[in-house]
């Protein structure tokens, strides 16, 4: 009987297993990050969230999207992170089972940044006003 793959599609982020090893992947970085294994003096000063993973459909390459804590210091932790990587990709390889230890990369997740942009849209008096209006209407 032969096997049906389903494909994931872009909008939920790829398959099955893509979504489970990137959660994987997420919570063996954040445990890294957050017993400080790394011994760096710039990651040891801030707290770092890891937010989301996102894993290549072939599984050999980890995007990680991170977020210091308030935000601040973004560039220092992305050289320390980038300057760590080696480390970082053989504790990821330890922690979690794959035949292959993924590339990582890392990136700021910008989707705070982009929902603080879109809260101070909707506290602006031109679309409070709309919202009133609409609220009249009904």
């Amino acid at each position: 009987m032969p096997r049906h793959h389903q494909r994931g599609s872009a909008a939920s982020g790829g398959s099955q297993r893509q979504l489970r090893v990137a959660e994987t992947v997420r919570h063996a970085v954040a445990d890294i990050l957050s017993q400080g294994s790394a011994h760096d003096p710039d990651l040891e000063g801030h707290i770092i969230t890891v937010p989301e993973v996102r894993m290549s459909p072939d599984l050999k390459l980890a995007t990680i999207y991170i977020m210091p804590l308030g935000g601040r210091d973004t560039d220092v932790v992305l050289a320390a992170l980038e300057r760590n990587k080696k480390f970082l990709r053989g504790e990821v390889a330890r922690r979690v089972n794959l035949k292959f230890a993924p590339d990582i990369r890392f990136r700021v997740d910008e989707r705070f940044d982009e929902a603080e942009r879109i809260e101070k849209l909707l506290r602006t008096p031109a679309v409070q006003r709309d919202l009133n209006s609409d609220l009249e209407e009904s």
